[in-house]
């Protein structure tokens, strides 16, 4: 993928009088943000990523489904202007009035592709590629995949794995990947979720007579974050993360790992660990009548007040207000593609995904239709 953007340390797009002209209007969101690119990536076209600067009214304009800029600061954004795009991606809430406002401008020339959940009506875009924990309509116009559009390839796992694996060797194998997130709309991970985790993920890798390889992500509490660290007690490496850190040892892990352990209130490092095709052992953030999996035996959970309002708004709320991300859960289970950890069962090496080739091919279909 060439990109460009308003920074010089990108490298401009390669010249090509057959491909679309694409724009990336970022997500301000990690998750979503890594599937805009990798799919970009996929499509292989040149591409101008605009990245944008928002006032704080910018999700209220989406309620109302304006087409305008009024909700981002132009002084600090990316330069809209002609000529105008073929194709936008792009995803979350407050981009949606800005896309709208370029399908205008272009005459209504350009095709609008969203990732994820939509706020506007799904029949006001060209095409919506979503997973199952936002229980979309099917329709005509929207791509339901099993799980995320990611960056995870063989070449880059090799790559990754060859720069760091020599400072593991000291290690004993088979070496787990502890993949940890943080909280997530009606789940919480806090201390006890925390302490949980490293006693489970310790007795595994001991059990085997291994180690442990552990990240933390944006959206780990510091909190948990020591407790997790005091309670781990195989060997271990620990990596704590850091913003834009060029050393963080993520793709190694997952190019490396044997078996990987993730926290279940991440979709996208869900899709991700499946991606490497290793076994995958989900952790439920809670338990009893709190837990991801209902079955998991009562223990004492992290409480915190917008997880209990998140859970009110599922069950008496609209659907399109919340999402439910044990339907993922569920089909991962169902398709032999992970399991939850702690439980009997055990799951094989994770299919290849056909997602991001459904994906990339429903685009190109697109652009083919309307060229």
């Amino acid at each position: 993928m060439n990109v460009t953007a308003d920074s010089p340390e990108l490298p401009p797009p390669a010249a090509s009088p057959t491909a679309p002209r694409v724009w990336l209007v970022t997500g301000y969101r990690a998750g979503e943000r890594a599937q805009i690119l990798a799919l970009a990536e996929a499509l292989g076209w040149p591409c101008d990523i605009k990245e944008l600067d928002y006032r704080p009214v910018a999700s209220s304009l989406s309620l109302f489904r304006l087409c305008t800029r009024q909700g981002i600061h132009r002084a600090g954004s990316a330069k809209l202007k002609p000529p105008w795009p073929d194709l936008v991606i792009s995803a979350g809430m407050r981009n949606e009035p800005v896309c709208r406002w370029i399908r205008a401008q272009s005459g209504g020339q350009t095709r609008l592709v969203y990732i994820g959940r939509p706020w506007m009506p799904v029949e006001a875009l060209d095409l919506v590629i979503t997973t199952p924990q936002y229980r979309l309509p099917d329709r005509p116009n929207v791509l339901h995949n099993s799980l995320t559009i990611q960056m995870v390839t063989i070449e880059r796992l090799r790559a990754e794995a060859a720069r760091w694996g020599s400072r593991f060797r000291h290690l004993p194998r088979p070496w787990t990947a502890l993949i940890v997130g943080g909280s997530s709309g009606p789940y919480t991970f806090g201390r006890k979720a925390a302490r949980r985790l490293a006693v489970q993920a310790s007795e595994f890798a001991q059990a085997h007579g291994g180690s442990l390889l552990v990240t933390t992500s944006a959206r780990t509490a510091p909190a948990a974050l020591q407790e997790l660290s005091r309670h781990i007690d195989a060997p271990a490496w620990i990596y704590h993360w850091q913003q834009d850190d060029p050393n963080n040892p993520y793709y190694a892990y997952l190019g490396l790992a044997d078996e990987l352990i993730v926290t279940a209130d991440s979709i996208s490092m869900l899709s991700e660990a499946c991606a490497t095709r290793k076994p995958v052992h989900m952790f439920d953030l809670g338990t009893g009548r709190f837990a991801m999996s209902r079955e998991t035996a009562g223990a004492a959970n992290d409480l915190r007040l917008p997880a209990l309002l998140y859970r009110l708004l599922m069950r008496w709320g609209p659907k399109r207000l919340s999402r439910d991300i044990t339907l993922v859960h569920d089909q991962l289970i169902r398709e032999g593609r992970a399991d939850w950890l702690g439980q009997s069962g055990r799951p094989g090496a994770p299919l290849p995904s056909q997602d991001i080739d459904r994906a990339v091919a429903r685009i190109r279909a697109l652009l083919a239709a309307a060229g």
